[in-house]
Order: C-alpha cells, then structure tokens, then sequence
C-alpha cells in the first residue's frame, strides 16, 4: 500500500518551521558559530600569561653587595687611543696638548680603569683611577706616562 506523505522540501516552506526539524535556531548553525570543527579554535584565551607575571611582585628577593656596587667602573682599552681618535678628543676639548704629550683625564670623561688590550705609539699623559699592569707597561714603553687622579 502506498503511504501518502508530503514530501521535506514541501514540508519546510513558508511560514511556520524556521529550523526544517533541527529545533531552537542556534543548533544548525555552521562551524564558524563555534570556532571550527571538533577541537579546532581551542586556542589561548585572554589572561594566559597572568600566572608568570604574579611570580616575583611580591617579597624580598636576595640582596646588594657593598662590594660589588663599589667596584663598578667603565674600562678602556690602550688600543683606543689611535691618532685619530687623540685627535678627535683634542678637537672636542676632552683632551690638553702639553709639549710633545697629550694628556687626557678619563675620570673625567667616565672611565674608572684603564685595560692593557691593543697597543698605541702616541705620547700620552693619562689620568685615570686604576689601571693593570700590562696597560702601564704599554704606555710608558710609547713614551707617555699614567697618573692617579687628585681627590
């Protein structure tokens, strides 16, 4: 016996079914409406990274050495002083031609110690705090000489 029963496509027009059977409106939406298929678009979500930020606000954390914040100081090199360099501070003032010799305070320009690294044939007068050995020995050897700053 044949059943006489109208067919879907006649079923769902005009008013009436909005949903064509899929029940409230949101269920039969498209993958966009929940951010993909499955597990796609499970991705970062805001405040992620709050968790490390909170990590060291609060407390004491270790403490400053007397020592070490003393002993910090800006170091140069003798193989700065190239001629061209001497005479780029003489231009600018940093630097005093006294004779044959070209003094240079470098406390005055920031420098606390004076390193032995490269080598230089200029006469020079350096003023500085500190400075090692192999650096003294370079500098009197090109005929200059190293002096300690006046407190």
């Amino acid at each position: 016996m044949v059943v006489n029963r109208r067919k879907k496509v006649v079923k769902y027009r005009g008013k009436g079914s909005g949903t064509h059977g899929g029940g409230a409106r949101k269920k039969r939406r498209g993958a966009g409406s929940r951010g993909g298929r499955g597990n796609a678009g499970t991705g970062k979500r805001a405040g992620h990274k709050k968790a490390g930020m909170k990590t060291r606000r609060l407390g004491q954390h270790g403490f400053t050495s007397i020592r070490e914040v003393s002993s910090r100081f800006d170091t140069l090199n003798v193989g700065y002083f190239t001629s061209l360099k001497v005479r780029t501070l003489l231009q600018q003032g940093k630097a005093v031609q006294q004779g044959d010799q070209v003094v240079i305070n470098l406390t005055e320009l920031g420098y606390g110690k004076l390193l032995g690294t490269g080598s230089t044939t200029l006469k020079l007068k350096l003023i500085v705090n500190q400075w090692s050995a192999q650096a003294e020995e370079k500098i009197k050897a090109a005929g200059g000489s190293l002096e300690k700053k006046a407190a």
